[in-house]
């Protein structure tokens, strides 16, 4: 085809926002890229490209001055206008391109480890899991204090220490001894992009390839996605009523590097862990020399009675990494999290935390660390536990009134979802599509066991249901939809 034939054919939509030169600048380049203009083919005169195009002669040499500046054409006057000889033939598309350079075995454990970890696409609605009440939060107050700090910026807001914010990690000291019986320094506190990025951390700086790590089953997977993705072997260890069962996995994988476990509300079952236990799992992780991660992830969230002490309180042997979030108090999308490390550990994770991303974004760290000194922070907690404790409880009196003969309750003390169990056999991923299609959502438990994990590391057939951040009309419409479906009306 005669170059002429080619260029006026290039597609021109003038109903596009986008300025008519840079279409044009762009067609061409992605002519010269896939082939159809050769190395070296003389283009029309600005004049009669104009012309054949019915456009300006400015918009023409607009384009031809973007595409010589960046080395697609060249010329002078006199002359005309060429594709450069320079640039390599374009080699013939294939019919049906593939993936031409494999990911690395890393990249690929990366990139399928957390594929079956949802993340939220749709509306608020009955029985969202993970979710605080975002309503509220109180935001008015947050973009006050955000924007005394705009008025006022300092040398803080430029690259900051990969540790986090100072006074903000001096607040959590006195506010996790307070609160959680964690006692440390402002140098073991390493500030993360979300917990997940703290598990991230530490599956990759104590774990190799296939280390053992003991993983709660059924647990979280959002802690097992990088434990597969750094090659470590993952050892799932059943749960029962006192929490991890440590002598299984003391006898089935006695040389674990690492345990990760949901002390005070264990994930999705609900159970705490009982102190016998939690002295258990301290006294063999310091004989087999273990990391032990406990992740607090909605421990300001206890109905009955005071929160619990953390297990890195009894902690003797600097075997306990905490790990926090902000997520579940506050919002996830402001993905702030933290860490407490042993201080032999903390500087070699604050290190890594600057490889990574050199530090998480250091204003909401600052708009925090005020939110929390000037008295907000306790008096959020506060509002939001009773109002998450009414919501609980509408949630256990509509079960036991209107699903009393379909589903058994788990324990309901804490956090901001409920384990329910199925009274008769139902099928877990049907009651779940059901649920979808009538406009709720439902998290089969199986959702927390990998696919391959033994009968004592499953959960019985059942529902996560959350509860927290569900209004109350809400909470009772979703029961009487997940009433009609067990019941298949």
């Amino acid at each position: 085809m005669h170059p002429t034939q080619i260029l006026t054919a290039l597609p021109l939509d003038r109903a596009d926002a986008t300025p008519l030169f840079r279409q044009l600048y762009a067609a061409i380049k992605a002519a010269i890229l896939s082939g159809t203009i050769s190395p070296g083919m003389q283009l029309p005169p600005t004049r009669e490209f104009c012309r054949l195009l019915a456009i300006s002669r400015q918009t023409v040499l607009n384009a031809y001055a973007q595409l010589t500046a960046e080395g697609y054409l060249s010329g002078s006057v006199g002359k005309g206008t060429f594709v450069s000889a320079l640039l390599p033939v374009a080699a013939p598309a294939k019919a049906a391109p593939g993936l031409l350079r494999p990911l690395s075995a890393r990249g690929q454990a990366y990139a399928g480890a957390m594929h079956k970890v949802a993340w939220h696409q749709s509306p608020l609605r009955a029985f969202r899991i993970g979710m605080p009440g975002i309503e509220h939060f109180p935001f008015d107050v947050w973009s006050r204090l955000e924007a005394r700090r705009w008025r006022r910026p300092d040398h803080r807001m430029g690259y900051s220490d990969p540790a986090g914010y100072l006074p903000l990690r001096e607040l959590l000291c006195v506010y996790l001894k307070a609160a959680r019986g964690v006692v440390c320094t402002p140098e073991q506190i390493l500030i993360t992009s979300g917990s997940q990025q703290a598990l991230f951390l530490l599956s990759t700086m104590l774990l190799g390839p296939g280390d053992a790590a003991w993983m709660e089953s059924p647990g979280y997977r959002g802690a097992s996605g990088p434990l597969h993705a750094g090659g470590a072997h993952v050892f799932p260890v059943p749960v029962d009523a006192q929490g991890l069962d440590v002598a299984h996995g003391a006898a089935h994988c006695p040389h674990a590097r690492l345990v990760y476990v949901t002390p005070s509300h264990q994930l999705p079952l609900g159970v705490t862990m009982s102190l016998p236990r939690r002295l258990e799992l301290l006294a063999w992780a310091a004989r087999a020399k273990a990391w032990v991660v406990e992740d607090d992830y909605d421990s300001e969230y206890r109905y009955t009675g005071a929160p619990l002490a953390s297990l890195h309180s009894l902690d003797r042997d600097g075997c306990v990494i905490y790990v926090g979030t902000l997520s579940k108090v506050l919002f996830p999308g402001l993905r702030l999290g933290y860490l407490v490390a042993p201080p032999a550990l903390a500087e070699a994770l604050v290190r890594a935390k600057n490889v990574i991303d050199r530090h998480t974004a250091i204003v909401p760290q600052m708009v925090l660390a005020d939110f929390i000194a000037e008295g907000h922070f306790g008096r959020h907690i506060k509002r939001t536990r009773e109002i998450n404790a009414g919501r609980r409880a509408l949630l256990l009196r509509g079960l036991a009134r209107e699903l009393d003969d379909q589903l058994a309750c788990g324990p309901a003390d804490a956090g901001l979802d409920l384990c329910a169990y199925f009274r008769h056999g139902h099928d877990e991923d049907a009651v779940a599509r059901a649920g979808l299609e009538r406009g709720i959502e439902l998290r089969p438990l199986s959702h927390y066991a990998a696919a391959d994990a033994p009968p004592a590391c499953r959960a019985a057939p059942g529902l996560l249901l959350g509860f927290a951040a569900v209004p109350e009309a809400e909470i009772e419409h979703g029961l009487l939809v997940l009433g009609a479906i067990l019941r298949g009306r």
